[in-house]
């Protein structure tokens, strides 16, 4: 989305993509990426997660709740969507997905859509770190 003021462009809204290759097949890091409680695991900063049919509560280290809404757990397509339902948002969805390579490793893609875009970078910041430390702990078991 764009805003135009007189000839100037400015972005409201970023997409940003992380991945990391695991060296793992898919269906063993897909019940890390696809049961909504075990984000806490892999993702840094998150102490835990609680989950009430499509709505999951995530609550910081720091204590802050964050509420989303669980869009899509689908794990026949590996896939995994949320939206931050916050008021700092105007408009989120992160993707994440498990590809199976075929070769008894995985790609994990982390994609955030946000508005405002400063957020999407921030939270896609994180999601590269949290896909790094999701590798490590998957490729230790």
């Amino acid at each position: 989305m764009e805003d135009r003021v007189g000839e100037a462009v400015h972005r409201t809204r970023a997409s940003v993509r992380r991945h990391v290759r695991i060296r793992r097949p898919a269906e063993v890091v897909w019940p890390y990426v696809g049961d909504p409680t075990r984000l806490a695991e892999w993702f840094t900063g998150i102490a835990e997660c609680r989950v009430t049919g499509a709505t999951r509560t995530v609550v910081t280290e720091s204590g802050v709740a964050m509420p989303e809404e669980i869009v899509t757990n689908d794990p026949l397509a590996r896939r995994f969507q949320y939206r931050i339902t916050t008021a700092l948002f105007h408009e989120h969805l992160s993707t994440i997905d498990v590809i199976d390579l075929d070769d008894g490793t995985c790609l994990a893609v982390y994609g955030v859509d946000a508005n405002p875009a400063t957020l999407a970078l921030v939270i896609a910041g994180a999601a590269g770190d949290a896909l790094h430390r999701l590798r490590e702990l998957v490729e230790a078991t």
